[in-house]
């Protein structure tokens, strides 16, 4: 098979590792890819978003299938002109995608299909917002509708904050994407991060783990696009996976169907554990960053039959997939600054070593200048990975790793995966 895999990031170079070693694989190109990526395959400088260039570089290299890593690829439309060009795709409509695109859609398309969420406001006027504040109590929640990075949530301790995060967010930080805000109230529970397949019709659950979103150590610091996950997590039971195929996954997709727009990729379903049961967090049209980048460590079975079924309209034919009886643990170094303005250009040394059978680091945020020496060229800048028979083995073999990279502008947490160690 010939695959194009869009995307520049954590989660697509994952994915083009695990793609890689497929025996199915006959050509793989990323558009654009990253310095991490272009060891595994051909990459090509066409952005993620021009739709056109990259249905063109389909045609080019008679792509089999094309595999959609970014949420920003989905919301450009790039799956609507693929089926319209007859190439098979993994990723939903721009349509369907408004499940992640838009909060403000998703908080309402919950109500009508009957999802367990948090009580919401929806604003798109700073005065309302603020007197909207008066139906809830602290921590209050503020969410830019719009795809910000992982960045438009702010978890507000007082009142003073709420105001100035609704300020923020309709004053123009995030742009576009903070044109309305999303009030919400604040969900007491476990956190966890839920993958699902689906082909238009059939689904199935593809994994699970667990997310650390504050920036630094003790849950403390802004929300960032995610500072290290970890799979398996403790917190998904069997009846708690359960209620949520029930609750939320299977009534998601067949109200997306309902609704025009048959959902074909990957789900990823945000969610609180909460004492009444799982409550939807929000959902993402794409596999998580980072929390793929563990899921693809953990996955025995080959990625490629799931991704192509999904595109073609048999999922029905495939089995649960297989997982490796290991532990896989993620933890992201960023650049210093992050989430706000990361320090750019910083040099990095020693990622692309040989770490071992155990560790793998994925690149997220880096480039390669004409010397040809790896700098810093993002907030999320490497993604260093371990696996391990426990999770306590899986962390010690990544963090084993960090400390043989040299990135002077980097930082990272130490406590990932606290939750399940002192479970």
């Amino acid at each position: 098979m010939n695959i194009l895999l869009v995307g520049a990031g954590g989660r697509e170079h994952a994915l083009a590792w695990k793609i890689a070693q497929s025996p199915l694989l006959t050509r793989l190109v990323a558009a654009p890819g990253n310095p991490g990526m272009a060891a595994l395959c051909e990459t090509r400088a066409v952005g993620a978003t021009d739709v056109e260039a990259l249905t063109a570089l389909a045609r080019e290299i008679a792509a089999d299938l094309v595999v959609i890593g970014p949420e920003l690829s989905v919301a450009a439309g790039l799956a609507d002109a693929l089926q319209a060009a007859g190439i098979a795709c993994f990723g939903p409509t721009a349509q369907a995608g408004q499940l992640e695109s838009s909060k403000a859609f998703t908080k309402a398309f919950a109500d009508r299909h009957g999802l367990p969420t948090a009580a919401y406001v929806v604003c798109d006027e700073a005065a309302a917002a603020r007197a909207a504040l008066d139906r809830f109590e602290a921590p209050y929640v503020i969410k830019a509708d719009g795809l910000a990075a992982g960045k438009g949530v702010v978890i507000a301790s007082t009142r003073a904050e709420a105001e100035a995060a609704i300020d923020d967010a309709l004053g123009g930080r995030f742009g576009a994407a903070g044109a309305r805000v999303v009030i919400e109230e604040f969900l007491e529970g476990e956190i966890g991060s839920l993958f699902a397949l689906c082909d238009g019709e059939a689904s199935l659950l593809f994994g699970w783990a667990q997310d650390h979103k504050r920036a630094f150590d003790g849950e403390q610091g802004p929300n960032t696009g995610g500072m290290g996950t970890y799979s398996p997590a403790p917190v998904f039971t069997p009846a708690l996976v359960e209620q949520i195929r029930e609750r939320l996954v299977e009534p998601a997709f067949a109200g997306i169907a309902a609704e025009g727009a048959p959902y074909r990729g990957v789900l990823f379903v945000e969610l609180m554990a909460t004492k009444h049961g799982p409550k939807l967090v929000e959902f993402n049209v794409r596999f998580g960053d980072p929390e793929c980048q563990v899921l693809m460590l953990r996955l025995k079975s080959d990625l490629v039959p799931y991704l192509k079924a999904c595109a073609t309209g048999t999922l029905k034919d495939m089995p649960p997939p297989v997982w490796r009886d290991e532990a896989a643990a993620c933890v992201v170094v960023a650049a210093r600054g992050y989430p706000g303005t990361p320090a750019s250009g910083g040099e990095i040394r020693g990622a692309d070593q040989d770490f071992g059978p155990d560790a793998v680091v994925f690149h997220a945020g880096t480039q390669r200048d004409e010397a040809g020496i790896l700098r810093a060229a993002g907030g999320r800048v490497l993604n260093v990975c371990g696996k391990g028979p426990d999770l306590e083995a899986a962390l010690a073999t990544a963090y084993g790793a960090i400390e043989r990279i040299e990135f002077a502008d980097g930082f990272f947490r130490r406590d990932i995966g606290w939750r399940a160690l002192t479970r």
